[in-house]
Protein backbone atom coordinates (compact mmCIF):
# COMPACT_ATOMS: atom_id res chain seq x y z
CA UNK A 1 0.00 0.00 0.00
CA UNK A 2 1.10 3.41 -0.96
CA UNK A 3 1.51 6.31 1.57
CA UNK A 4 -1.62 8.03 1.74
CA UNK A 5 -3.48 5.24 -0.32
CA UNK A 6 -5.56 4.25 3.05
CA UNK A 7 -7.08 8.03 1.83
CA UNK A 8 -8.29 7.18 -1.39
CA UNK A 9 -11.06 4.95 -0.89
CA UNK A 10 -11.94 6.88 1.69
CA UNK A 11 -12.76 9.92 -0.37
CA UNK A 12 -14.34 7.40 -2.88
CA UNK A 13 -16.83 6.39 -0.50
CA UNK A 14 -17.83 9.48 0.86
CA UNK A 15 -17.80 11.13 -2.71
CA UNK A 16 -20.09 7.94 -3.64
CA UNK A 17 -22.49 9.04 -0.52
CA UNK A 18 -22.91 12.64 -1.58
CA UNK A 19 -23.13 11.98 -5.75
CA UNK A 20 -25.70 13.71 -7.15
CA UNK A 21 -25.71 11.65 -10.33
CA UNK A 22 -27.77 9.47 -11.62
CA UNK A 23 -28.00 5.85 -10.73
CA UNK A 24 -25.66 5.14 -13.30
CA UNK A 25 -22.65 6.58 -12.05
CA UNK A 26 -19.67 4.06 -11.80
CA UNK A 27 -19.14 6.01 -8.17
CA UNK A 28 -22.74 4.36 -6.90
CA UNK A 29 -22.24 1.35 -5.50
CA UNK A 30 -24.65 -1.39 -6.93
CA UNK A 31 -27.16 -1.80 -3.92
CA UNK A 32 -27.87 1.87 -3.97
CA UNK A 33 -29.47 1.95 -7.17
CA UNK A 34 -33.18 2.82 -7.22
CA UNK A 35 -35.97 0.53 -8.56
CA UNK A 36 -36.60 1.67 -12.08
CA UNK A 37 -40.09 0.13 -11.86
CA UNK A 38 -43.13 2.87 -12.64
CA UNK A 39 -44.17 5.40 -9.70
CA UNK A 40 -46.90 5.67 -7.69
CA UNK A 41 -48.64 9.16 -7.88
CA UNK A 42 -48.20 9.65 -3.92
CA UNK A 43 -44.48 9.82 -4.81
CA UNK A 44 -44.88 12.87 -7.21
CA UNK A 45 -47.90 14.77 -5.41
CA UNK A 46 -47.52 18.50 -5.77
CA UNK A 47 -49.11 19.26 -2.25
CA UNK A 48 -46.88 19.64 1.00
CA UNK A 49 -48.05 16.31 2.40
CA UNK A 50 -46.59 13.44 3.81
CA UNK A 51 -47.14 9.86 3.02
CA UNK A 52 -46.34 6.26 4.69
CA UNK A 53 -46.79 2.52 4.00
CA UNK A 54 -46.61 3.48 0.47
CA UNK A 55 -49.09 6.02 0.02
CA UNK A 56 -51.72 4.56 2.59
CA UNK A 57 -51.76 7.28 5.00
CA UNK A 58 -51.61 10.58 4.30
CA UNK A 59 -50.90 13.98 6.57
CA UNK A 60 -49.51 17.10 6.62
CA UNK A 61 -46.32 18.25 6.72
CA UNK A 62 -46.84 19.95 10.35
CA UNK A 63 -47.33 16.77 12.48
CA UNK A 64 -45.46 18.28 15.63
CA UNK A 65 -48.94 18.81 17.04
CA UNK A 66 -50.33 15.50 16.08
CA UNK A 67 -47.80 13.94 18.46
CA UNK A 68 -48.28 16.13 21.16
CA UNK A 69 -52.32 14.55 21.31
CA UNK A 70 -51.28 11.10 21.41
CA UNK A 71 -48.63 11.81 24.05
CA UNK A 72 -51.40 13.70 25.95
CA UNK A 73 -54.11 10.78 25.26
CA UNK A 74 -52.13 7.91 25.93
CA UNK A 75 -50.11 9.52 28.99
CA UNK A 76 -53.58 10.35 30.67
CA UNK A 77 -55.37 7.50 30.11
CA UNK A 78 -52.41 5.08 30.84
CA UNK A 79 -51.77 6.62 34.75
CA UNK A 80 -55.99 6.37 34.78
CA UNK A 81 -55.94 2.94 33.95
CA UNK A 82 -52.53 1.85 36.34
CA UNK A 83 -53.46 3.70 39.16
CA UNK A 84 -56.93 4.59 39.75
CA UNK A 85 -59.19 1.90 37.89
CA UNK A 86 -57.55 -0.89 40.67
CA UNK A 87 -59.09 1.22 43.49
CA UNK A 88 -62.25 2.19 41.72
CA UNK A 89 -62.80 -1.77 40.15
CA UNK A 90 -62.44 -2.69 44.12
CA UNK A 91 -64.03 -0.50 46.11
CA UNK A 92 -66.93 0.49 43.46
CA UNK A 93 -67.50 -1.98 40.26
CA UNK A 94 -65.34 -3.69 37.59
CA UNK A 95 -67.56 -1.57 34.74
CA UNK A 96 -65.47 1.26 35.45
CA UNK A 97 -62.11 0.05 33.79
CA UNK A 98 -64.25 -1.59 30.61
CA UNK A 99 -66.34 1.57 30.06
CA UNK A 100 -62.98 3.74 30.05
CA UNK A 101 -61.49 1.16 27.91
CA UNK A 102 -64.29 1.47 25.04
CA UNK A 103 -63.68 4.95 24.97
CA UNK A 104 -60.51 5.39 25.13
CA UNK A 105 -60.01 2.85 21.79
CA UNK A 106 -63.01 4.65 20.01
CA UNK A 107 -60.93 8.04 20.88
CA UNK A 108 -57.99 6.41 19.08
CA UNK A 109 -59.56 4.85 16.82
CA UNK A 110 -61.63 8.24 15.14
CA UNK A 111 -58.38 10.09 16.15
CA UNK A 112 -55.89 7.87 13.74
CA UNK A 113 -58.58 8.04 11.08
CA UNK A 114 -59.24 11.76 10.93
CA UNK A 115 -55.32 12.20 10.94
CA UNK A 116 -54.13 9.36 8.27
CA UNK A 117 -57.17 9.41 5.52
CA UNK A 118 -57.81 11.44 2.51
CA UNK A 119 -59.49 14.60 3.91
CA UNK A 120 -61.19 15.62 -0.20
CA UNK A 121 -57.87 16.54 -1.84
CA UNK A 122 -59.25 17.88 -5.54
CA UNK A 123 -56.33 16.77 -8.08
CA UNK A 124 -55.06 19.49 -9.96
CA UNK A 125 -55.42 20.27 -13.55
CA UNK A 126 -53.03 18.79 -16.35
CA UNK A 127 -51.25 21.21 -17.97
CA UNK A 128 -53.34 20.77 -21.16
CA UNK A 129 -56.46 20.94 -18.89
CA UNK A 130 -55.61 24.46 -17.76
CA UNK A 131 -54.63 25.84 -21.36
CA UNK A 132 -57.28 24.28 -22.59
CA UNK A 133 -59.67 26.10 -19.75
CA UNK A 134 -57.75 29.27 -20.21
CA UNK A 135 -58.25 29.11 -24.16
CA UNK A 136 -62.40 28.57 -23.75
CA UNK A 137 -62.39 31.83 -21.05
CA UNK A 138 -60.36 33.79 -23.34
CA UNK A 139 -62.94 32.92 -26.46
CA UNK A 140 -65.70 34.07 -24.23
CA UNK A 141 -64.18 37.17 -23.24
CA UNK A 142 -63.40 37.49 -27.28
CA UNK A 143 -67.34 36.82 -27.68
CA UNK A 144 -68.11 39.03 -25.61
CA UNK A 145 -66.61 42.11 -26.14
CA UNK A 146 -66.75 41.54 -30.31
CA UNK A 147 -62.75 40.58 -30.86
CA UNK A 148 -61.13 37.82 -31.22
CA UNK A 149 -57.51 39.27 -31.85
CA UNK A 150 -55.83 40.33 -27.99
CA UNK A 151 -53.27 39.53 -25.52
CA UNK A 152 -53.17 36.87 -23.31
CA UNK A 153 -56.02 37.38 -20.34
CA UNK A 154 -55.81 35.76 -17.61
CA UNK A 155 -59.24 33.77 -16.39
CA UNK A 156 -61.31 35.38 -14.43
CA UNK A 157 -61.73 34.73 -10.70
CA UNK A 158 -64.91 33.56 -10.13
CA UNK A 159 -68.66 32.24 -11.74
CA UNK A 160 -71.77 32.22 -10.68
CA UNK A 161 -73.93 29.23 -10.04
CA UNK A 162 -77.56 28.52 -8.81
CA UNK A 163 -78.01 25.98 -5.79
CA UNK A 164 -81.40 26.22 -4.28
CA UNK A 165 -82.42 29.41 -5.73
CA UNK A 166 -79.04 31.28 -4.03
CA UNK A 167 -76.64 32.19 -5.94
CA UNK A 168 -72.99 30.73 -5.11
CA UNK A 169 -69.95 31.85 -6.39
CA UNK A 170 -67.03 29.69 -7.72
CA UNK A 171 -63.65 31.01 -7.39
CA UNK A 172 -60.54 30.09 -9.52
CA UNK A 173 -57.48 28.78 -8.15
CA UNK A 174 -54.44 30.04 -9.57
CA UNK A 175 -52.36 27.25 -7.89
CA UNK A 176 -54.81 24.08 -8.91
CA UNK A 177 -55.59 25.51 -12.10
CA UNK A 178 -59.90 24.45 -11.44
CA UNK A 179 -62.87 26.14 -10.51
CA UNK A 180 -63.73 24.86 -6.81
CA UNK A 181 -66.41 23.40 -6.71
CA UNK A 182 -69.42 24.65 -4.11
CA UNK A 183 -68.01 24.32 -0.24
CA UNK A 184 -64.24 24.04 -1.05
CA UNK A 185 -61.48 25.97 -0.06
CA UNK A 186 -57.46 26.11 -0.76
CA UNK A 187 -55.76 24.98 2.46
CA UNK A 188 -52.25 27.08 2.35
CA UNK A 189 -50.60 25.20 4.47
CA UNK A 190 -51.15 21.74 2.41
CA UNK A 191 -51.61 23.70 -0.62
CA UNK A 192 -54.44 21.55 -1.80
CA UNK A 193 -57.68 22.77 -2.20
CA UNK A 194 -60.47 20.47 -0.41
CA UNK A 195 -63.33 19.88 -0.77
CA UNK A 196 -65.94 21.15 1.72
CA UNK A 197 -63.50 22.21 3.62
CA UNK A 198 -63.79 22.93 7.19
CA UNK A 199 -60.68 24.11 8.97
CA UNK A 200 -56.99 23.04 9.04
CA UNK A 201 -56.55 21.28 12.35
CA UNK A 202 -53.04 20.96 13.93
CA UNK A 203 -54.23 18.79 16.38
CA UNK A 204 -54.79 16.02 14.54
CA UNK A 205 -52.09 16.33 11.61
CA UNK A 206 -54.53 17.53 8.87
CA UNK A 207 -57.42 19.36 7.15
CA UNK A 208 -60.64 18.34 7.81
CA UNK A 209 -62.89 18.36 4.80
CA UNK A 210 -65.45 16.70 3.26
CA UNK A 211 -64.16 12.55 3.58
CA UNK A 212 -63.12 12.93 7.49
CA UNK A 213 -64.94 15.61 8.94
CA UNK A 214 -67.81 13.07 10.46
CA UNK A 215 -64.25 10.81 12.20
CA UNK A 216 -63.01 14.62 13.44
CA UNK A 217 -66.75 15.26 15.11
CA UNK A 218 -66.92 11.44 16.28
CA UNK A 219 -63.54 11.96 17.26
CA UNK A 220 -63.83 15.23 19.56
CA UNK A 221 -66.86 14.49 21.42
CA UNK A 222 -65.81 10.96 22.24
CA UNK A 223 -62.36 12.63 23.37
CA UNK A 224 -64.95 14.84 25.54
CA UNK A 225 -66.63 11.96 27.01
CA UNK A 226 -62.96 10.08 28.01
CA UNK A 227 -61.85 13.44 29.84
CA UNK A 228 -65.30 13.73 32.33
CA UNK A 229 -65.34 9.95 32.48
CA UNK A 230 -61.36 10.48 33.65
CA UNK A 231 -62.08 13.14 35.53
CA UNK A 232 -64.65 12.37 37.47
CA UNK A 233 -63.58 9.14 38.78
CA UNK A 234 -60.20 10.49 39.92
CA UNK A 235 -62.15 12.97 42.00
CA UNK A 236 -63.90 9.99 43.23
CA UNK A 237 -60.61 8.05 43.93
CA UNK A 238 -59.13 11.04 45.88
CA UNK A 239 -62.26 11.26 48.08
CA UNK A 240 -62.53 7.78 48.85
CA UNK A 241 -58.66 7.50 49.98
CA UNK A 242 -59.18 10.80 51.94
CA UNK A 243 -61.90 9.56 53.81
CA UNK A 244 -59.81 6.64 54.89
CA UNK A 245 -55.87 8.34 55.43
CA UNK A 246 -56.89 11.90 55.57
CA UNK A 247 -56.36 14.46 52.40
CA UNK A 248 -53.07 14.46 52.37
CA UNK A 249 -51.83 11.55 52.76
CA UNK A 250 -54.65 10.37 49.59
CA UNK A 251 -52.44 12.87 47.26
CA UNK A 252 -49.35 11.41 48.23
CA UNK A 253 -50.77 7.51 48.38
CA UNK A 254 -51.73 8.35 45.08
CA UNK A 255 -49.66 11.52 42.83
CA UNK A 256 -50.61 10.38 39.27
CA UNK A 257 -54.15 11.12 40.06
CA UNK A 258 -53.48 14.41 41.11
CA UNK A 259 -51.62 14.86 37.11
CA UNK A 260 -54.67 13.40 35.60
CA UNK A 261 -56.40 16.13 37.41
CA UNK A 262 -54.31 18.97 36.58
CA UNK A 263 -54.61 17.57 32.82
CA UNK A 264 -58.34 16.85 32.48
CA UNK A 265 -59.62 20.20 34.20
CA UNK A 266 -57.28 22.45 32.02
CA UNK A 267 -58.36 20.79 28.69
CA UNK A 268 -62.15 19.46 29.60
CA UNK A 269 -63.11 23.36 28.93
CA UNK A 270 -61.68 23.47 25.27
CA UNK A 271 -62.77 19.83 24.28
CA UNK A 272 -66.07 20.37 25.61
CA UNK A 273 -66.41 23.55 23.96
CA UNK A 274 -65.35 22.68 20.46
CA UNK A 275 -67.44 19.83 20.47
CA UNK A 276 -71.04 21.81 21.42
CA UNK A 277 -69.88 24.19 18.96
CA UNK A 278 -69.49 21.56 16.40
CA UNK A 279 -72.85 20.01 16.91
CA UNK A 280 -74.38 23.61 16.55
CA UNK A 281 -72.57 23.64 13.10
CA UNK A 282 -73.79 19.72 12.07
CA UNK A 283 -77.09 20.94 13.19
CA UNK A 284 -76.76 24.00 10.62
CA UNK A 285 -75.41 22.20 8.08
CA UNK A 286 -72.73 24.30 7.58
CA UNK A 287 -68.41 24.92 8.21
CA UNK A 288 -66.23 26.28 10.17
CA UNK A 289 -64.86 28.59 7.29
CA UNK A 290 -68.37 29.79 6.36
CA UNK A 291 -69.66 30.51 9.90
CA UNK A 292 -66.23 32.38 10.57
CA UNK A 293 -66.92 33.78 7.31
CA UNK A 294 -70.50 34.95 8.28
CA UNK A 295 -71.52 33.58 4.81
CA UNK A 296 -75.25 31.82 5.54
CA UNK A 297 -77.61 32.96 7.66
CA UNK A 298 -79.60 29.93 9.75
CA UNK A 299 -82.87 31.77 8.88
CA UNK A 300 -84.55 30.85 5.97
CA UNK A 301 -86.58 34.11 4.89
CA UNK A 302 -83.22 36.38 4.42
CA UNK A 303 -81.94 37.03 1.43
CA UNK A 304 -78.49 35.34 2.27
CA UNK A 305 -79.98 31.94 3.62
CA UNK A 306 -77.91 28.52 3.90
CA UNK A 307 -78.93 26.70 0.65
CA UNK A 308 -76.99 23.74 1.86
CA UNK A 309 -79.74 23.11 5.09
CA UNK A 310 -82.51 20.86 4.72
CA UNK A 311 -84.50 22.94 7.19
CA UNK A 312 -84.63 19.95 9.73
CA UNK A 313 -82.18 19.78 12.44
CA UNK A 314 -82.20 15.91 12.39
CA UNK A 315 -81.83 15.74 7.92
CA UNK A 316 -78.27 17.93 8.57
CA UNK A 317 -77.32 15.70 11.12
CA UNK A 318 -77.89 12.30 9.25
CA UNK A 319 -76.53 14.06 6.23
CA UNK A 320 -72.99 14.69 8.17
CA UNK A 321 -72.72 12.13 10.32
CA UNK A 322 -74.88 8.93 8.27
CA UNK A 323 -74.24 9.64 4.43
CA UNK A 324 -72.40 7.59 2.00
CA UNK A 325 -68.89 8.50 2.17
CA UNK A 326 -67.39 9.80 -1.31
CA UNK A 327 -64.09 7.97 -2.62
CA UNK A 328 -61.07 9.81 -3.16
CA UNK A 329 -59.90 11.80 -5.79
CA UNK A 330 -56.60 11.76 -6.00
CA UNK A 331 -56.01 8.25 -6.63
CA UNK A 332 -52.44 8.47 -4.56
CA UNK A 333 -51.73 4.88 -5.05
CA UNK A 334 -52.23 4.66 -8.52
CA UNK A 335 -49.24 4.09 -11.03
CA UNK A 336 -48.15 7.13 -13.40
CA UNK A 337 -48.84 6.37 -17.08
CA UNK A 338 -45.50 6.31 -18.95
CA UNK A 339 -47.18 7.75 -21.81
CA UNK A 340 -49.15 11.01 -20.31
CA UNK A 341 -48.49 13.82 -22.77
CA UNK A 342 -45.94 16.53 -20.87
CA UNK A 343 -45.24 20.04 -22.02
CA UNK A 344 -41.76 19.92 -24.01
CA UNK A 345 -38.96 22.61 -22.60
CA UNK A 346 -37.17 24.85 -24.37
CA UNK A 347 -34.61 23.33 -26.76
CA UNK A 348 -31.83 24.74 -28.54
CA UNK A 349 -32.35 28.07 -27.00
CA UNK A 350 -36.09 28.20 -28.42
CA UNK A 351 -39.16 28.83 -26.67
CA UNK A 352 -42.04 26.12 -27.70
CA UNK A 353 -45.59 26.87 -26.59
CA UNK A 354 -47.84 23.87 -26.03
CA UNK A 355 -45.66 21.97 -28.46
CA UNK A 356 -45.50 18.22 -27.60
CA UNK A 357 -42.31 16.05 -28.24
CA UNK A 358 -43.61 14.20 -31.22
CA UNK A 359 -44.80 17.80 -32.89
CA UNK A 360 -40.98 19.24 -31.98
CA UNK A 361 -39.17 15.86 -33.63
CA UNK A 362 -41.75 17.00 -36.68
CA UNK A 363 -40.98 20.50 -37.10
CA UNK A 364 -36.66 19.42 -36.78
CA UNK A 365 -37.59 17.12 -39.09
CA UNK A 366 -39.80 18.90 -42.65
CA UNK A 367 -38.29 21.73 -43.97
CA UNK A 368 -40.66 23.97 -44.07
CA UNK A 369 -40.68 24.48 -40.28
CA UNK A 370 -36.95 25.33 -40.24
CA UNK A 371 -36.05 29.25 -40.24
CA UNK A 372 -34.40 30.43 -43.14
CA UNK A 373 -30.82 29.06 -44.04
CA UNK A 374 -28.05 31.33 -45.59
CA UNK A 375 -27.73 30.08 -49.60
CA UNK A 376 -24.24 29.44 -50.44
CA UNK A 377 -23.45 28.91 -54.02
CA UNK A 378 -22.60 24.92 -53.49
CA UNK A 379 -26.16 24.63 -51.50
CA UNK A 380 -28.67 25.43 -54.47
CA UNK A 381 -30.95 22.90 -55.23
CA UNK A 382 -30.10 20.99 -58.95
CA UNK A 383 -32.32 19.31 -61.39
CA UNK A 384 -31.08 16.12 -61.31
CA UNK A 385 -29.99 15.95 -57.05
CA UNK A 386 -32.28 13.55 -55.83
CA UNK A 387 -31.68 14.12 -52.30
CA UNK A 388 -32.01 16.47 -49.49
CA UNK A 389 -29.11 18.11 -47.68
CA UNK A 390 -29.17 18.58 -44.58
CA UNK A 391 -29.84 21.76 -42.59
CA UNK A 392 -27.56 24.77 -42.86
CA UNK A 393 -25.49 24.82 -39.64
CA UNK A 394 -26.28 28.99 -39.30
CA UNK A 395 -29.79 29.16 -38.59
CA UNK A 396 -31.20 32.92 -38.26
CA UNK A 397 -33.73 32.84 -35.29
CA UNK A 398 -36.14 35.33 -33.94
CA UNK A 399 -38.09 35.56 -30.91
CA UNK A 400 -40.57 33.66 -30.16
CA UNK A 401 -43.74 34.79 -30.00
CA UNK A 402 -46.95 34.46 -27.25
CA UNK A 403 -49.36 31.94 -27.57
CA UNK A 404 -52.01 34.16 -27.98
CA UNK A 405 -50.58 35.38 -31.53
CA UNK A 406 -49.34 31.99 -33.00
CA UNK A 407 -51.94 30.43 -35.44
CA UNK A 408 -53.43 26.83 -34.97
CA UNK A 409 -50.39 24.44 -36.27
CA UNK A 410 -51.57 21.20 -35.62
CA UNK A 411 -50.41 17.63 -36.55
CA UNK A 412 -53.70 17.24 -37.91
CA UNK A 413 -52.31 19.67 -40.99
CA UNK A 414 -50.06 16.84 -42.89
CA UNK A 415 -47.49 19.13 -44.54
CA UNK A 416 -45.85 16.31 -45.72
CA UNK A 417 -48.77 15.90 -47.84
CA UNK A 418 -49.31 19.17 -48.98
CA UNK A 419 -45.58 19.41 -49.92
CA UNK A 420 -43.78 16.86 -51.81
CA UNK A 421 -39.89 15.69 -51.07
CA UNK A 422 -37.79 16.20 -53.80
CA UNK A 423 -37.37 12.61 -54.45
CA UNK A 424 -40.98 12.15 -55.99
CA UNK A 425 -40.61 15.28 -58.27
CA UNK A 426 -37.47 15.24 -59.92
CA UNK A 427 -36.90 18.08 -62.99
CA UNK A 428 -40.13 19.75 -61.13
CA UNK A 429 -40.66 22.97 -59.74
CA UNK A 430 -39.55 23.55 -56.07
CA UNK A 431 -39.91 26.44 -53.54
CA UNK A 432 -37.07 28.36 -53.06
CA UNK A 433 -35.92 29.37 -49.72
CA UNK A 434 -37.50 32.79 -50.12
CA UNK A 435 -40.71 31.80 -50.75
CA UNK A 436 -40.44 28.70 -48.35
CA UNK A 437 -42.61 30.21 -45.18
CA UNK A 438 -41.59 30.62 -41.68
CA UNK A 439 -43.70 29.26 -38.63
CA UNK A 440 -44.59 31.98 -36.36
CA UNK A 441 -41.92 31.93 -33.10
CA UNK A 442 -38.42 31.50 -36.15
CA UNK A 443 -39.38 34.45 -38.10
CA UNK A 444 -36.32 36.30 -38.81
CA UNK A 445 -36.57 40.24 -37.46
CA UNK A 446 -37.61 42.06 -40.48
CA UNK A 447 -39.28 39.93 -42.76
CA UNK A 448 -42.25 41.19 -43.94
CA UNK A 449 -44.60 37.75 -44.16
CA UNK A 450 -48.14 38.01 -44.55
CA UNK A 451 -51.15 35.54 -44.44
CA UNK A 452 -51.69 35.69 -48.26
CA UNK A 453 -48.14 35.13 -49.20
CA UNK A 454 -48.52 32.12 -46.90
CA UNK A 455 -51.39 31.03 -48.74
CA UNK A 456 -49.65 31.95 -52.51
CA UNK A 457 -46.91 29.43 -51.19
CA UNK A 458 -49.46 26.25 -49.77
CA UNK A 459 -51.51 26.78 -53.28
CA UNK A 460 -48.45 26.39 -55.12
CA UNK A 461 -47.96 23.42 -53.26
CA UNK A 462 -50.82 22.18 -54.23
CA UNK A 463 -50.79 22.79 -57.46
CA UNK A 464 -47.60 20.84 -57.50
CA UNK A 465 -48.85 17.86 -55.77
CA UNK A 466 -52.08 17.74 -58.27
CA UNK A 467 -49.67 17.45 -61.75
CA UNK A 468 -47.40 14.72 -59.76
CA UNK A 469 -48.52 12.39 -62.25
CA UNK A 470 -48.00 14.40 -65.34
CA UNK A 471 -44.13 15.09 -64.03
CA UNK A 472 -43.37 11.69 -63.23
CA UNK A 473 -44.32 10.78 -67.04
CA UNK A 474 -42.12 13.41 -68.29
CA UNK A 475 -39.00 12.43 -66.52
CA UNK A 476 -39.60 9.00 -67.68
CA UNK A 477 -39.78 10.22 -71.64
CA UNK A 478 -37.01 12.13 -70.83
CA UNK A 479 -34.85 9.62 -69.25
CA UNK A 480 -35.46 7.41 -72.04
Amino acid sequence: MTPGGGSGPMKDCEYSQISTHSSSSPMESPHKKKKSGPKRKWEVFPGRNKFFCNGRIMMARQTGVFYLTLVLILVTSGLFFAFDCPYLSEKITPAIPAIGGILFFFVMGTLLRTSFSDPGVLPRATPDEAADLERQIGNTEDIANGSSSGGYRPPPRTKEVIINGQTVKLKYCFTCKIFRPPRASHCSLCDNCVERFDHHCPWVGNCVGKRNYRFFYMFILSLSFLTVFIFAFVITHVILRSQQTGFLNALKDSPASVLEAVVCFFSVWSIVGLSGFHTYLISSNQTTNEDIKGSWSNKRGKENYNPYSYGNIFTNCCAALCGPLSPSLIDRRGFIQPDTPQLAGPSNGITMYGATQSQSNMAAATPLLQSEPSITSEELPLPGKTTISGPCATLTLGQPTPPSSMPNLTSDTGLTDMIPLKEEHEGHQFLTPEEAPSPPGMLPSGSPITHSHTMHVLSLASQDSLHEDSVRGLVKLSSV
